[in-house]
């Protein structure tokens, strides 16, 4: 017998409804024990390391497109007053999505979020010579939830130049996903996610962690994709940041992580149907 709440299974609470546009979430090819030992450090740690995954070729098509969109500095010290970004980027360059949608970042993501968890925020940093550190903050903060808690996102920072020590690498706390509330203590292990170009450093929305200072006479270029669960809101409004017929150009994976999903048994529905269907021509 199924257990109820109100006049609902639990049952009906996870089906996937939908009859034309069936749920893809999980489906990514990926190595499982690669992934499960990924994601089994990721609860552990909170963050985790993926070295050198995305191509030299890919990385310079990133940053073609993203340098003329990387035109103002930040507007406080949390943004960085020596720090370019840009926001939005999945609406404005394409060369972003093999890193928002990694066939092992969504694989390792499956394993620790809800299916058809959202993209809630794409964005392009620069970290200009002469930067400070970044106050340290963990990512899921503004949903008013006591710690400790579960996580209710996780992100990726994006090393498009390698991340060296001196040069703005993010720094991470590790086991701090597990912390109660208050900042970290003035003892607290930290660590550098220093990694070569092509990296990417993966952590939970619960974790503290903040951009190191640029002590080096060039620029650090980055990506940061955040993600939340299906029934949280996402940072940014994708729907208008996005023209239809981008998404319409996206790959399914894209399609999901913009919000042209379902989380069972109807969240994010469009007139009582699935947000695809308004991607199909009149």
């Amino acid at each position: 017998m199924n257990q109820k709440t109100g006049n609902l299974t639990l049952d009906y609470l996870d089906a996937d409804l939908a009859g034309t546009f069936k749920s893809t979430a999980g489906i990514g090819s990926a190595d499982d024990k690669q992934v499960d030992a990924l994601a089994a450090e990721l609860n552990e740690n909170g963050y985790v390391i993926l070295e050198s995954i995305i191509s030299k070729e890919q990385l310079d098509t990133y940053r073609e497109e993203i340098m003329p969109h990387l035109t103002r500095t930040g507007r406080n010290n949390f943004e960085g007053d020596k720090t370019q970004r840009v926001y939005g980027v999945p609406g404005k360059i394409y060369a972003a999505d093999p890193m928002i949608a990694h066939p092992l970042v969504m694989a390792v993501l499956d394993r620790v979020m809800r299916p058809n968890f959202l993209l809630s925020q794409g964005q392009g940093i620069n970290i200009l010579p002469g930067e400070v550190a970044q106050p340290i903050h963990h990512d899921d903060a503004f949903y008013h939830w006591p710690r400790p808690r579960p996580h209710l996102g996780a992100a990726t920072i994006w090393a498009i130049d390698a991340f060296t020590e001196d040069n703005g690498a993010t720094v991470v706390y590790p086991g701090s996903h597990k912390w109660g509330p208050g900042a970290p203590p003035a003892d607290a292990k930290v660590v550098k996610a220093v990694m070569p170009e092509g990296s990417c450093v993966l952590f939970l929305g619960t974790t503290w962690h903040g951009g190191g200072g640029n002590e080096t006479d060039k620029p650090r270029l980055a990506f940061t994709a955040q993600y939340c669960e299906p029934w949280c809101r996402t940072q940014e409004n994708y729907f208008l940041a996005v023209p239809k017929e981008m998404v319409k150009s996206r790959d399914e994976a894209m399609q999901r992580l913009l919000g042209y999903s379902v989380h069972p048994p109807f969240i994010g529905m469009v007139n009582g149907m699935h947000p695809k269907r308004c991607l199909q021509d009149d």
